[in-house]
């Protein structure tokens, strides 16, 4: 029980750390003029292709997008970009509102609106890619980067990266259902842990009626900075003195601290694989691998995750899938649209609305996420005669998930749509009706 309260814990911490970056990175895009009207010339040819092919193009798509075919990033149906636009909001919504991680959705909403596993994964990390170019907010965090941790870590993260996309496309040329079996294990798996995790928060937050939400990534450590103070784990790893050592955080001590390389190229390619896997980037776990086991302090490690999501996001996106046909640049359009819209309305919300509210509708779509998926596994092993079941009974499962999950997701972003709109006196300094 401990093991899983603590992976639990993990993953959380990563899942702010992520939701911190993304925010950043929308107000960056937003908040300049010059990177809004860049973003209204990528949807330029995506808006203009559509009303000049549409017809002929949304007859050519089969109903299930990436079943054994690559797709040009010419094919285009407005019915598609508006659901793309949609789960990006919802994303965003969950990422600005409840501070961690709304993309974990992504990929399984991508997936219940019909599309490939594979496509869904290479899609989602090119919309990453897109975002981090975009809103890149490397130049003002240089201070805060280790160039050596960063060259090191990164090491690791192509060669995990190329792992990752290699075994999805291996698995993808075997069967198409082996690889959506493989891609839902893997987020029923990690939206389990973390489902419980926060639902057990949430009860105990509840029960003892302390609001203690730290929004958008922040710490419960009253001010202490993550990292100063190493625990055991971390002590241990850097005792390890395998060469060459590579140094970071001279602020914190005077000779600064040291670690073998070994460990950094291996959470390189546990990062890149996960990235290259599930297609979120790796950002959710470079906070706390660096933080709880590397013993890296919290500073050093927002500029290198900055620094890292924008390398193996780009490098896993292209060289992995969108070369491979598996890439569907629409749908990473519209999500990048949502996604920014989302983002800045729930960030706004958080200001009228108790943590302790948050912290459960988090619960619900993590969990919404994960019954979803677990739901849609059943049908699929069905397909490859791993376990008996009917294909009735196969679709039923898969379609009281669906609708689960949309239900959660969408109740969701109305409520915080709806608390936006009838704040707004309030968020605007004035007094409500």
């Amino acid at each position: 029980m401990k093991f899983f309260r603590e992976w639990g814990r993990f993953m959380m911490m990563g899942a702010k750390a992520h939701a911190k970056w993304e925010l950043d990175i929308s107000n960056t895009i937003l908040g300049d003029k010059k990177r809004i009207f860049i973003l209204g010339l990528l949807m330029l040819p995506v808006i203009f292709v559509g009303l000049a092919f549409a017809e002929q193009i949304s007859t050519a798509l089969p109903d299930v997008l990436g079943g054994k075919k690559a797709y040009s990033p010419a094919y285009y149906s407005t019915g598609i970009f508006i659901v793309s636009i949609l789960i990006g909001l919802g994303a965003g919504l969950i990422t600005g509102c409840i501070g961690a991680g709304g993309g974990f959705i992504i990929a399984p909403a991508l997936m219940s609106a019909g599309i490939k596993g594979i496509l869904a994964v290479g899609t989602d990390l090119f919309h990453i890619f897109a975002k981090a170019i975009m809103g890149s907010v490397i130049h003002r965090k240089l201070g805060n980067v280790s160039v050596p941790l960063a060259a090191v870590f990164l090491i690791g993260a192509i060669i995990g990266a190329t792992a990752g996309g290699v075994i999805n496309r291996i698995l993808y040329e075997i069967n198409p259902v082996l690889s959506d079996a493989f891609i839902t294990t893997i987020y029923s798996c990690m939206l389990g842990f973390l489902g419980i995790y926060a639902l057990t928060d949430f009860l105990k937050a509840r029960k003892t009626e302390i609001d203690i939400h730290a929004p958008h990534g922040g710490s419960d450590h009253d001010g202490k900075i993550e990292g100063a103070e190493m625990g055991n784990l971390s002590k241990r790893i850097q005792s390890v003195k395998i060469p060459p050592m590579v140094k970071f955080d001279y602020g914190l001590t005077p000779t600064g601290r040291s670690i073998s390389w070994v460990f950094l190229v291996l959470s390189g390619a546990i990062v890149g694989m996960a990235a290259g896997i599930m297609g979120v980037g790796g950002g959710f776990l470079t906070f706390p691998i660096f933080v709880y086991m590397l013993g890296v302090s919290s500073m050093t490690t927002v500029g290198t995750d900055i620094f890292q999501i924008v390398f193996t996001a780009g490098y896993a996106s292209i060289s992995q899938y969108a070369i491979y046909g598996f890439v569907f640049y629409t749908l990473a359009m519209g999500m990048l649209l949502g996604s920014l819209i989302g983002i800045q309305i729930g960030a706004m919300v958080t200001k009228v609305v108790s943590g302790v509210t948050i912290r459960g509708f988090y619960a619900m779509a993590v969990l919404a996420g994960f019954v979803n998926r677990i739901f849609a596994l059943p049908g699929k092993l069905g397909e490859l005669d791993v376990i008996p079941i009917s294909k009735g009974t196969a679709a039923i499962l898969e379609t009281f998930g669906i609708w689960a999950f949309f239900i959660v997701i969408g109740g969701f972003s109305v409520w915080v749509i709806g608390t936006f709109l009838s704040n707004i006196e309030n968020l605007k300094g004035k007094e409500a009706k």
